[in-house]
């Protein structure tokens, strides 16, 4: 514990806690959505004024079977996204599981402009983890949608045909198997000629386009039919197998066309782990011996050779334009190979002279701290003919996207260098520099818990930590101290100040999504994605917690649902008075109110407003979000208004159950103080509130462009919601008048820049039980950062100016020890402090007592095996 002044003429305790032994898991897999095929016989458009593609959603896999979608948060009008990608939903995975290997297809592909990026509803996502099964996953349900057996073995690689019609499995068996996508199915197609290996990578060729005589003169015709894509034919595809060797087959009969051979030593076969396609047929390929190559699709030869790892290559990933290829794998560097034009040949010069153009390795970066399994950049790159070959603005950086066993996912912008003929944007806001080899990249920061919120849970009275695991909970108890005279605060103290009290695995059906813990630590409650526990937890007299499941529990819960439906939770929150706890279903989107009370557990009530596909409020519908447009403060701020759209919801819900209902995942639930109000918001930024005294819907807030990662009542009046966005916007509403305070807009309206543009989004907000007379204090606070915000204060001019800081009369507090003064900055009414990181969790214990819970990337870097290291003979 040490001593932190948090704002002005105000010491807050903090308890810096670092015991808490959470270890996020190692991505596997990236995944990025394909852009629809060309039409072949729409006109090549010109590239002078086409507009950047909106940014696709990102798929990770993690090695404990979870998916995560992440998605994009930047406006659709701008390109900078400081926070850049954030999780929006996470698919929890089934136990035990992992995610090897992960493949997006087009659903509806003919619904698509040709330059349109698909939306998540409009996309299919398939992984397969290690065992012969294929999954296919739900993604508005969040659970699995159907499984098809490979019929060969473990599945090795899973690759989907630029078409997004045909599923290539690679299988250990050496056989490649076509699985059907038509029509939103999954089925075996057939079965391509058997070889003697396992296949370990999956590329298709690029797709050949279909013979459309006669077309010249229809003229009339449009463009977008629904059979464009029938104007392509798939002709061959690749593969990379385990007898250091690749072969291609012909897709039309299903016969090895050729064998290409790679390197080897003597006893030893070379793995081909990674293969790739270029748009003029180019096949590249990264095998173990850290070799890549490119080779010649017709002649199956090879065209160059490069030792650009010193271990195996892992992953590879082809630039949007086919001129670029990043490699990557054990030895954690990034390589780059670059087409370049060479000198022109003489007319004299020999024929087996070099080629006009020719691939170099261009540079290599290293950003991973142990292997990277996985590489992907947006814009995707479609292995097209010259001929329909797709243009992209040269004026905003791609985005390099990689991952690995150090859990963290690293974006950099990899503009090419002769692009930089124009001002080329940033889409990351790191740095002025876009090019591969100059400019800085973002490590985005692990969170806990499920869709960016955290796993850890304070419960104030009883002071005690609860966080959870895969498949079970820790609970620690902070113990009280009192500084002692002379005692340096920046070191801990030797009795530690914390005590692990309780332990518990849990048997469950898929990875933990939710938990709770009672403010008085008698309740806790935890769910995996199909069942909710709930346990009384009792102190026996040597200080540890034993718990006590109630059994019938979640037949309690099934009754009010459906038998056949799960009672998983997506969210749980108990009431600060601890009599009540309130459940967000996972699959159904219920809310229920339940009363613990000391028999047994019975609902209060159950709410479907989450349910519902549109609210109708007045003359305006909310819904998902749409575009940044949606969200009307002047119409929630209508009582009349918003009072019939609380009557018409509640007996729209209640009455007609209706209207076609679209279950949401409810991400955050959030309790006022005084126990009167409940806030529930979900991942299609709809953010409901209820009357928990009288047990009513109350209001429905306008939806927001962006999803929402803080939630919290302010205690000084607890009907004051604090709202922060994924993009560190902020929002405050007065839920008694139903409407936006006056004395808040400026304040939302006017953040200072380095508050709203800071990398790492909001994931949070803390406010002190007992605040200071007079003022409404929160503490926001990111994965490295905690920002104390006075919301009722004055917008300050300039925000976090380095000149006005300067002047300001008021004084920096002192370090606490010499030559360790943290990173602050002082504005009128922000503060910002960035020395504790990364932080899993923020919250007040009582007032002037902060709990900020740390895991540093050294100490989770430490419990994993070794990086590649190879020594160099005279190195220093």
């Amino acid at each position: 514990m040490k001593d932190a002044s948090l704002k002005e003429h105000t010491t807050v305790a903090v308890h810096r806690c670092r015991f808490v032994d959470f270890t996020p898991s190692a991505v596997t897999a990236i995944a990025f959505p394909p852009l629809r095929l060309p039409s072949v016989k729409g006109k090549k458009k010109s590239t002078t004024s086409r507009k950047a593609l909106a940014f696709g959603t990102l798929i990770v896999g993690r090695a404990n079977g979870n998916i995560e979608v992440c998605e994009w948060t930047g406006s659709e009008h701008e390109i900078e996204a400081p926070q850049a990608w954030v999780v929006r939903k996470t698919l929890p995975g089934p136990q035990p599981s992992k995610v090897e290997s992960l493949a997006l297809t087009v659903r509806y592909p003919y619904r698509l402009a040709e330059d349109e990026v698909p939306s998540t509803s409009n996309l299919r996502l398939f992984s397969a983890g290690g065992g012969s099964d294929l999954v296919e996953w739900d993604i508005e349900q969040s659970s699995i949608k159907r499984t098809v057996g490979s019929q060969g073995g473990s599945i090795w690689s899973i690759s989907p045909n630029p078409a997004s019609t045909l599923l290539a499995l690679g299988c250990e068996d050496g056989s490649v198997r076509l699985l059907s996508l038509e029509n939103d199915g999954l089925q075996h197609l057939r079965r391509l000629d058997r070889v003697k290996s396992r296949i370990l990578s999956i590329a298709w060729g690029p797709p050949v386009p279909r013979q459309t005589s006669n077309k010249a003169n229809d003229t009339a015709e449009t463009d977008s039919d629904d059979d464009d894509d029938d104007d392509w034919s798939d002709s061959w595809l690749v593969a990379g197998c385990s007898d250091s060797s690749l072969r291609k087959w012909d897709v039309g009969t299903g016969r090895v066309l050729d064998r290409m051979g790679t390197d080897k030593l003597r006893g030893e076969r070379t793995l081909v782990w990674a293969v790739g396609v270029l748009g003029d047929g180019t096949i590249v390929s990264g095998d173990s011996m850290g070799m890549v190559k490119f080779w010649d699709s017709r002649t199956c030869t090879q065209l160059h050779s490069f030792q650009g790892h010193a271990a195996d290559v892992l992953c590879l990933t082809i630039s949007p334009e086919g001129t670029v290829v990043y490699t990557s794998g054990v030895d954690q560097k990034i390589s780059q190979f670059s087409y370049v034009k060479t000198a022109r040949p003489d007319a004299s010069s020999s024929l087996l002279s070099h080629p006009p153009s020719r691939w170099v390795q261009s540079g290599s970066r290293r950003y991973h701290s142990h292997d990277v399994r996985a590489l992907a950049v947006w814009p995707p790159h479609t292995p097209l003919p010259p001929s329909h070959k797709r243009q992209f603005p040269i004026d905003v950086a791609p985005i390099l996207v990689s991952g690995g066993l150090d859990m963290s996912l690293v974006l950099k912008p990899a503009a090419l260098p002769t692009s930089t003929i124009t001002k080329i944007q940033n889409p990351l806001a790191t740095s002025t520099s876009t090019t591969f080899e100059d400019s800085y990249h973002r490590r985005l920061a692990y969170t806990s818990g499920p869709y960016s919120t955290s796993a850890l849970q304070l419960a104030r009275t009883a002071r005690l930590l609860l966080c959870a695991r895969d498949t079970g909970l820790t609970i620690w108890r902070i113990l009280r101290r009192s500084p002692s005279p002379g005692l340096d605060e920046e070191e801990p103290s030797t009795d530690g100040g914390y005590e692990r009290v309780l332990d518990i695995d849990l048997n469950v059906h898929t990875n933990v999504v939710a938990s709770a813990i009672s403010d008085d630590g008698k309740w806790v409650a935890v769910s995996d994605w199909y069942e909710t526990k709930l346990f009384r937890l009792e102190e026996e007299s040597n200080g540890d917690l034993k718990p006590r499941r109630i059994r019938d529990f979640p037949s309690i819960l099934a009754v009010e649902l459906s038998s056949s439906e799960s009672t998983g939770a997506s969210y749980l929150v108990f009431s600060p008075d601890s009599t009540k706890l309130i459940v967000a279903t996972s699959i159904t989107s219920y809310v229920l109110v339940i009363e613990l009370g000391t028999g047994t557990p019975r609902v209060m009530r159950k709410f479907q407003q989450h349910r519902m596909r549109d609210v109708v409020l007045g003359k305006r519908i909310v819904r998902g979000r749409k575009s940044p447009e949606d969200v009307e403060m002047a119409d929630a701020g209508n009582d009349d208004t918003a009072e019939k759209a609380s009557d018409s919801s509640e007996s729209e819900s209640e009455e007609d159950e209706s209207a076609r209902p679209e279950p949401a995942t409810i991400t955050r639930m959030a309790v006022s103080p005084d126990g009167q109000w409940l806030a529930s918001t979900d991942d299609r930024c709809r953010t409901h509130v209820f009357n928990l005294d009288s047990i009513q819907h109350h209001c429905v807030l306008p939806s927001f462009p962006q999803p929402i990662h803080a939630l919290a009542f302010t205690p000084s009046q607890p009907h004051t919601l604090v709202l922060g966005l994924a993009n560190n916007s902020l929002h405050v509403y007065d839920v008694e008048t139903r409407a936006f305070p006056r004395w808040a807009r400026a304040l939302t309206a006017s953040l200072p820049q380095r508050f709203a543009h800071t990398h790492d989004a909001v994931l949070g907000a803390a406010f002190d039980p007992e605040p200071p007379a007079g003022q409404r204090v929160a503490l926001f606070w990111g994965a490295n950062w905690l920002c104390k915000v006075v919301l009722d204060a004055p917008a300050g001019p300039g925000g976090f100016d380095k000149k006005r800081r300067r002047k300001s009369a008021v004084p920096l507090p002192p370090p606490a020890t010499p030559g360790d003064a943290p990173e602050e900055t002082q504005t009128r009414n922000f503060k910002m402090i960035t020395h504790y990181r990364p932080i899993l969790f923020a919250d007040y214990m009582a007032p002037g007592e902060l709990v900020v819970v740390e895991r540093p990337l050294p100490d989770v870097l430490a419990k994993l095996p070794p990086p590649y290291f190879k020594a160099k003979y005279g190195a220093t």
